[in-house]
């Protein structure tokens, strides 16, 4: 579209009628033929969609220009995609592999800090490919907390993340063992030798809202197509497709479990890994059928490496649920009234990756 044209549309509204009609379309997403088609699922489709669409619109219209970086979070306590982890505080920037970046900060105290950078995303060919990471263990950190990055293409001296020239964006994981007792990593970015304005062109306006809205598209059918796939092992967690989880904007140092649990209200489903291997942690999250967590602000649907309660033979039994199966099972996770979802368990920086085994009982026996 030529730039004279483009402003004529923000001029007449047919940008914004082009933005609405395009939501409008996203909407579909809720009646694919394996979503649930109750009226609680459904609603909670739409919620998602307007995540989604909260989320594109920092990504790509507040945040979109990687001359000028800022961190924003496409996913937190009500934004959420693909089994995001309970245990994290994510954040994102967008950046490019045409320019270098200086990252400033405090370490804090959270247990696991990681910045990865990748090339691609959601909204264009749904694929976020790995170009570099940098964690705390690899990281000159003063004494007082504060350290500095530079994210390149080329290498350079102290705590370097690299880049390529096809970067596009970068993700900061902060991993907890207990939100309540530690403190979060603060983080700034810049560009170095910052030149030029970030004033808003209208011309580039709609591009930007259709994208958004692409996003939210790409983004919800991304994660059904997961769903489907999990499908074929419902209750059951395997080790999933590592590099396909690599390419949708995984950690190096994570081994995922993924499926798809669904339990009748009599239920149990009872999770016991084989063993727990060296690591610097471990969890296991349920989420609902659009993968996002369930609402952990408020319930527990998730269990970590720090907050499981360990048998005296070092062995952990974890009992998914609809009630409550007593004080004999400390390690409950409730469903928060979905019947069917997705779940997560994550080996986090693991010597090794043992089986985790799964079982669904009725309640009554447990």
């Amino acid at each position: 579209m030529q730039r004279e044209e483009a402003i004529e549309r923000i001029m007449d509204g047919r940008a914004w009628h082009a933005f609405c009609d395009s939501l409008k379309e996203a909407g579909d997403i809720v009646f694919r033929n394996s979503a649930p088609a109750t009226p609680f699922d459904r609603a909670e489709g739409y919620r998602y969609l307007t995540r989604l669409l909260r989320a594109g619109l920092d990504n790509i219209v507040e945040f979109g220009d990687p001359r000028f970086p800022g961190f924003f979070q496409l996913s937190n306590e009500t934004i959420k995609i693909g089994n995001d982890n309970p245990d994290n505080h994510y954040l994102n920037s967008n950046i490019s592999g045409h320019y270098e970046y200086r990252i400033t900060g405090n370490r804090g105290t959270v247990h696991y800090l990681s910045i990865g950078t990748k090339a691609g995303g959601y909204e264009s060919d749904g694929v976020m490919l790995p170009t570099g990471q940098i964690d705390a263990t690899d990281m000159e950190i003063a004494d007082d907390g504060t350290f500095e990055i530079i994210v390149s293409c080329e290498e350079k001296p102290g705590n370097w993340l690299p880049m390529t020239p096809e970067t596009t964006n970068l993700i900061v994981r902060e991993t907890f063992h207990d939100r309540n007792a530690e403190t979060p990593a603060t983080l700034q970015i810049e560009r170095i030798n910052s030149d030029g304005t970030n004033q808003l062109d209208p011309a580039a306006l709609e591009d930007q809202l259709l994208r958004a809205v692409n996003f939210a598209k790409q983004t919800s059918n991304i994660f059904a197509d997961w769903m489907d796939l999990y499908s074929k092992h419902i209750n059951e967690l395997p080790s999933d497709d590592q590099i396909r989880c690599q390419k949708a904007g995984g950690d190096a140092k994570i081994h995922y479990l993924q499926s798809y649990w669904k339990l009748d209200e009599d239920e149990a489903l009872v999770v016991r890994p084989e063993r727990i291997p060296e690591c610097s942690s471990w969890n296991l999250q349920i989420s609902n059928y659009w993968m996002e967590s369930l609402d952990y602000r408020f319930h527990k649907i998730s269990i970590n490496k720090h907050t499981a309660v360990v048998a005296d033979d070092g062995s952990v039994t974890i009992v998914v649920a609809h009630t409550n199966p007593g004080p004999a099972y400390p390690n409950w996770l409730e469903t928060t009234g979905h019947d069917l979802g997705g779940m997560l368990f994550r080996w986090i920086d693991a010597e090794e990756h043992p089986p985790v085994h799964t079982e669904v009982v009725k309640l009554a026996d447990l």
